[in-house]
C-alpha cells in the first residue's frame, strides 16, 4: 500500500485541452506544487509559464510533442523536443508515429525514437543539472498486441524513460492487460505510464498492481483526495 505522498508522487496531473488558458495553467501549477505530484504535463505554449510558476518546487515541468496523432516528420519532433527543452521542460510526451508502425515501417519508428532520444541526452549534456526523461506514447488502441511488443522492445533499446499507453484522445485509455504487456516487454526497471481515462482510485490502484509506475490523469487531485490508505486496508481485512 502508498502512502498519500508516494501515491501523489506518481501523478502528472494533465492539462491537454485545446481552450486551456494561461489561467488554467497556473492554477494547475498551484494544485500540483501543493499537492507535491510528479509533473504537470500541458501543451508546449504555455511549457515558460509553467516553468516560471514551479520554479522552486518538486513538480516537474511535462509537455507533449506532436500530439495526439504523432504523425509530424522526425525533423519537426526533434525540433519541437528542442525548443520545450529549452523553454524549461523536464519531461517530453512524444507521440510515436502511429501511422508508420500501422503500416510496418519499423526502421522509420527505430530512427525517430533514436533521434529524439539522442536529443534528450545532448541536451542534458549541455546543461548537466537539468535531467530530462522523454516518454513515448504508443497509443495502444490504434495497435495490435504485436505491434505494441514490437513498438515497446525499440523504444527500451532506444534508451527511453518511460512508455506511456495512451494520448486520452484515441478510442480508449489505459487498460490492465495493455500494462501487463508493456511491463513484461520492458522488464522491472523501465518507467511505464498509464493515461486516458483514470478517474477512480480503484482504476489507478488496479494499474499501478499491473505494473504502472505513473499515471498521467486530469483528475489528479481528485483522486488524491479519495485516496484513504488506511480505508483501503481495513476493507481488505474485512474481504479477506
Amino acid at each position: 500500500m502508498y502512502t498519500r505522498e508516494q501515491f501523489a508522487k506518481m501523478m502528472d496531473y494533465t492539462l491537454l485541452r485545446a481552450t486551456s488558458t494561461r489561467e488554467d495553467v497556473v492554477r494547475l501549477c498551484g494544485e500540483a506544487a501543493r499537492h507535491h505530484f510528479a509533473s504537470v504535463c500541458i501543451l508546449p505554449c504555455w511549457v515558460a509559464t509553467a516553468a516560471r510558476h514551479l520554479e522552486g518546487s518538486d513538480v516537474k515541468v511535462g509537455t507533449v510533442v506532436s500530439f495526439p496523432l504523432g504523425a509530424d516528420s522526425r525533423p519537426a519532433k526533434v525540433a519541437a523536443a528542442r525548443v520545450c527543452l529549452q523553454r524549461g521542460a523536464q519531461e517530453l510526451d512524444v507521440v510515436i508515429n502511429i501511422s508508420a508502425v500501422k503500416s510496418g515501417e519499423w526502421d522509420m519508428v527505430e530512427r525517430e525514437v533514436r533521434d529524439l532520444v539522442q536529443t534528450v541526452r545532448l541536451s542534458e549534456m549541455v546543461d548537466e543539472d537539468k535531467r530530462a526523461q522523454i516518454k513515448f506514447i504508443i497509443e495502444t488502441c490504434f495497435l495490435t498486441d504485436q505491434e505494441k511488443r514490437i513498438a515497446c522492445e525499440i523504444i527500451r533499446d532506444a534508451g527511453a524513460d518511460f512508455i506511456k499507453t495512451s494520448t486520452g484522445m484515441g478510442s480508449a485509455g489505459a487498460s490492465v492487460d495493455d500494462i501487463r504487456l508493456i511491463r513484461r516487454v520492458v522488464g522491472p526497471s523501465m518507467g511505464v505510464k498509464a493515461a486516458g481515462g483514470i478517474r477512480t482510485v480503484e482504476q489507478t490502484l488496479e494499474l499501478l498492481d499491473a505494473g504502472a509506475n505513473r499515471i498521467g490523469t486530469s483528475a489528479a487531485v481528485q483522486l488524491l483526495e479519495a485516496y484513504d490508505p488506511e480505508q483501503i486496508i481495513a476493507q481488505a481485512r474485512e474481504q479477506g
